[in-house]
């Protein structure tokens, strides 16, 4: 029977101890037990990857390959802690007509399966205001549909605090004009993480975005006319 990939409670218990010996000294010393750590992430996000090119097409090329690195870059930084105390990763949607992408975190009480655009380019924000502000229903049924709400509750993401430049303040979606960043987050319970169905729960949340990634992968591959963009 093919073993199935799941995070055990030592992945958390390794970040714990972390975050209390946030060293290159103490990281120095225990670094198999990161190693050790870090397969059980390498073959979780394997198996999570296998099963997400079965609904869609993902560019990352290995589950390895989709985990961040657990160093900091404390450059710019005030906090010099040289480490992460999460594990985390990202998977990209193939070609630019399949935009948004793919992510999750695990840190004990802190827990997430998230997808959408953190940070759209000036560009990508002007198409996608532009869109909802012609016609907002097409993205209203989405974030209205009842398995929409009982997977992500809403839309997420930071918004402007004032009218965007170039918009009616009085606009019937003033609310989703407002964002700067569409994101979509379900959070899990440390059980749940540690249950071996886990990498089947974050496929289903990964699949459960793609209305809402294949509308904005429109919106922003194609003109009003419906034309493929340059």
């Amino acid at each position: 029977m093919k073993q199935v990939p799941q995070i055990p409670q030592s992945s958390f218990d390794f970040l714990n101890a972390l975050k209390l010996n946030n060293n290159r000294e103490w990281f120095n010393l225990h670094k198999a037990d990161f190693e050790k750590e870090q397969q059980h992430l390498h073959a979780f996000a394997e198996i999570l990857l296998q099963q997400m090119n079965t609904h869609d097409v993902i560019e990352t090329l290995s589950g390895k390959k989709s985990i961040y690195r657990i160093y900091r870059d404390t450059r710019f930084s005030t906090d010099k802690t040289p480490y992460k105390t999460h594990w985390s990763g990202s998977f990209k949607r193939a070609t630019k007509f399949r935009r948004g992408g793919y992510y999750f975190h695990l840190e004990q009480g802190n827990n997430f399966v998230g997808g959408g655009f953190f940070g759209p380019n000036p560009q990508d924000l002007k198409l996608i205001r532009e869109d909802i502000a012609f016609d907002p229903a097409p993205l209203r049924a989405i974030l209205n549909d009842p398995a929409f709400i009982a997977t992500f509750e809403t839309l997420k993401g930071e918004q402007l605090k004032t009218t965007p430049k170039g918009f009616d303040a009085d606009h019937e979606a003033i609310d989703l004009l407002r964002y700067k960043q569409f994101l979509l987050i379900k959070r899990f319970t440390d059980a749940e993480v540690l249950d071996p169905h886990f990498v089947d729960q974050a496929n289903s949340t990964f699949k459960a975005m793609r209305p809402f990634l294949d509308y904005m992968s429109e919106v922003l591959s194609t003109d009003v006319n419906g034309s493929l963009l340059g």
